[in-house]
């Protein structure tokens, strides 16, 4: 018979190791991705509603909506109220790069003419892997979801995908230990 590393006979160690296991504490042992999470609907998610407005509104009130209710984009439907057919999205990316990168006035231009027309959208019952999956293959970082009539029922963000899972594990991610190569904390404006 040889000896192991450890000094145990080597026919002994897994018999060992696999006892060990047996006196771990449940409760500490890690959990793996629970892939059942992907088959979850999206009514799950935390959400908040959406901004809705029409394609004449203007670009600047859009934007000012935007900055007061802290949202990432604005949905424009066909008479400007959640109660109407989805006809286009307008992001914060749309700013950037229709906007700003064009040195284009936002107060004299209509949404309608820079925002994304008819946007990829999920129905209300669809699952969150569905979401993941537009998200990713389309590079979205909010997806509009509609109703059976397609009005907006809310917007999905990543920032929702987030909090549901640090919901769905929270002592995994939110009892982690401090990152000590870190020297200072890092300040959130332009994060």
């Amino acid at each position: 018979m040889s000896i192991a590393p450890t000094g145990r006979p080597n026919d002994t160690i897994d018999d060992l190791d696999h006892d060990e296991a047996y006196f771990d504490d449940a409760s500490v042992r890690r959990r793996g991705f629970d892939s059942g999470l992907l088959e979850e609907p999206l009514t799950l998610l935390p959400t908040r509603p959406p901004l809705a407005m029409s394609e004449e509104a203007s670009v600047k009130d859009a934007m000012q909506a935007m900055k007061r209710r802290h949202r990432g984009c604005v949905l424009v439907t066909k008479d400007g109220s959640l109660r109407s057919p989805l006809i286009g999205i307008f992001t914060e990316r749309d700013v950037l790069l229709k906007i700003i990168d064009c040195g284009r006035n936002p107060v004299t231009i209509p949404l309608g003419e820079v925002m994304t027309r008819d946007p990829e959208s999920l129905a209300i019952d669809a699952k969150l892997a569905w979401a993941l999956n537009m998200m990713s293959v389309g590079g979205f970082r909010h997806l509009p979801v509609t109703d059976e009539r397609g009005w907006p029922a809310f917007i999905l963000s990543v920032r929702d995908i987030v909090e549901f899972l640090v919901e769905s594990f929270p002592s995994e991610i939110l009892n982690l230990p401090p990152d000590f190569r870190r020297e200072k904390s890092l300040d959130r404006d332009g994060a």
